[in-house]
């Protein structure tokens, strides 16, 4: 069995060198794409592989039409909106993510965002604290769920809202349970952003819950860019001179955005939320434990195209 790693973005050594030990114990060989440049690169390195692991790489319909003996594939990292599903289902691939190994690093941007926006970007000038502010956690999935942690040793006061986890598990956890989203934006100084991009996420977020948010607060999307819905998102922070806006994945009409917000907008030069040395071996290994569990005993704890 031939198991590919292909990432554009290049996993640490530590991590390529602990997902070698894996595989090979585990009988199988390991091939390597890095910093490739090319669409063709990929397709050909996948034509000979039996499972394919990616990062933030596209496998779609054309990736896996190449690849006769592929039958799994893993997304090393939380969010799967890069993996086709439906062209994997057509080929019985089994298509997975690594939930839960990316998350502490995700959720320390979050905070440290926070932090770079009450402080002004560092500019000269007096900026705020988080201790005494509210929070809003949009989705108390792994992620949300770190955040309201970390913020609560700053002392924030934290809300949550999400319609899929029990209120009382975020009642445990120390956390005000918001009723509805617009509950959530109205009354909290930062919000940050958690929701998957799909069908019913994609471009949600604008006009009718961001002037909703109180005076100074601050938006915090480390989630995806797909969720914003860009135009009210510029139009909303031109009417509202307080707002700030600051997110891992730069916004379509981010030079739109600098040009007339200045520091109340920022967007990281690169998706970075995954972007620490640990996130990228925890990630990375648990994509190949899952390779071998499925390739020797079957199993898909984690497949989502179910």
């Amino acid at each position: 069995m031939n198991v590919l790693i292909a990432t554009d973005k290049p996993f640490a050594k530590k991590a390529v060198d602990g997902i070698r030990t894996i595989v090979e114990q585990a009988g199988m060989t390991l091939s390597l794409l890095e910093n490739y440049t090319t669409q063709e690169q990929l397709l050909g390195a996948v034509s000979k592989a039996d499972a394919l692991i990616v990062r933030s790489d596209k496998v779609t319909r054309e990736v896996v039409q190449v690849a006769p003996n592929l039958k799994i594939v893993v997304r090393a990292g939380a969010g799967y909106d890069n993996l086709d599903l439906e062209a994997c289902s057509s080929r019985n691939i089994v298509a997975m993510n690594t939930p839960g190994q990316n998350s502490n690093a995700v959720a320390e941007l979050a905070l440290g965002m926070m932090i770079y926006m009450a402080r002004k970007q560092f500019q000269p000038g007096t900026g705020s604290e988080l201790r005494g502010k509210t929070l809003g956690v949009h989705a108390y999935g792994n992620v949300g769920r770190l955040v309201a942690g970390l913020a609560k040793g700053f002392g924030m006061e934290i809300y949550a809202y999400d319609p899929f986890i029990p209120a009382s598990v975020m009642q445990a956890d120390g956390v005000h349970v918001a009723n509805t989203l617009e509950d959530l934006y109205s009354r909290c100084d930062y919000i940050s952003l958690h929701i998957p991009a799909n069908d019913a996420t994609k471009g949600s977020i604008g006009k009718s819950l961001l002037s909703l948010m109180p005076q100074g607060a601050c938006l915090i999307n480390t989630a995806r860019k797909e969720v914003m819905n860009e135009e009210e998102l510029e139009a909303v922070l031109a009417e509202r001179t307080d707002l700030k806006y600051a997110t891992d994945i730069a916004p379509g009409n981010i030079d739109a955005l600098r040009a007339q917000f200045d520091t109340r907008v920022f967007a990281t030069p690169k998706k970075m939320g995954a972007q620490t040395q640990e996130a990228n071996v925890n990630a990375g290994l648990a994509a190949a434990r899952q390779i071998v569990a499925f390739l020797k005993n079957g199993d898909k704890t984690f497949q989502l195209n179910k």
